[in-house]
């Protein structure tokens, strides 16, 4: 799976030494459904942020979507044109915690605004992980969701919003963790459109996705440091 993900392969192009293309994908499968992709990777998150000297449970995080084209393989009911970004495709919203580190992750059509698929996302982060007391947002989760964010889950939904006044590139507060996380998946040629039929099966690869900086010993950054045992 992390051949596949990372070159971007498809399953029929599995490399010869590597067991036949559809038993790899039958356990891509069964592992999907079972959930134990979301619990490996958590896993493998939860050492990182130990290491990291940080508690294994987050109390804050940062939200964000990045739309992305749809190949032909994808159906017409799960994409969708997103008229912000010219992009006609499907949308990735996660969930970071203050390292960059996935907790929470939904696909679906680029079409759907931010803030209508935050309100499911943030109840799956709800769900996983209940210290979560603050995320930080740009501007596209403005207005009702900040007022359902506070009443249903005691969640201080902030946006960090871009200074009228400022042109050009800009490194802004706390959104800038969400976004070195999208780098990071886009190392993966897989992600670099979706592929998937399902939404959940693209959840999963973007999940299969992270485990490649997980798993490297450190994020890039140089400030997190991984033994493998």
């Amino acid at each position: 799976m992390r051949y596949l993900v990372a070159g971007g392969i498809t399953w029929r192009a599995m490399p010869a030494d590597f067991p036949a293309w559809d038993r790899v994908y039958a356990f891509f499968r069964r592992w999907r459904d079972k959930g134990l992709t979301a619990e490996f990777h958590d896993r493998l998150r939860d050492r990182v942020r130990q290491a990291a000297g940080r508690d294994l449970e987050p109390t804050a995080g940062v939200i964000d979507a990045q739309s992305v084209k749809a190949a032909a393989s994808v159906p017409a009911v799960t994409r969708g044109f997103d008229g912000g970004k010219k992009v006609n495709g499907r949308k990735r919203h996660i969930v970071v915690d203050t390292l960059g580190l996935l907790l929470a992750v939904m696909v679906t059509a680029a079409s759907v605004t931010d803030r209508d698929a935050g309100q499911t996302l943030l109840a799956r982060l709800r769900e996983r992980h209940w210290r979560v007391t603050r995320v930080w947002a740009d501007g596209g989760y403005t207005g009702r969701l900040v007022d359902f964010a506070r009443d249903a889950w005691r969640i201080a939904l902030t946006v960090v919003r871009r200074s009228d006044d400022t042109s050009g590139f800009t490194v802004l507060p706390k959104r800038w963790l969400v976004e070195r996380t999208f780098a990071w998946l886009m190392h993966s040629r897989r992600l670099a459109r979706d592929y998937e039929t399902r939404t959940d099966t693209s959840e999963a690869v973007i999940k299969w996705a992270m485990k490649l900086p997980l798993d490297r010993g450190h994020l890039e950054t140089g400030i997190l440091r991984f033994q493998r045992k």
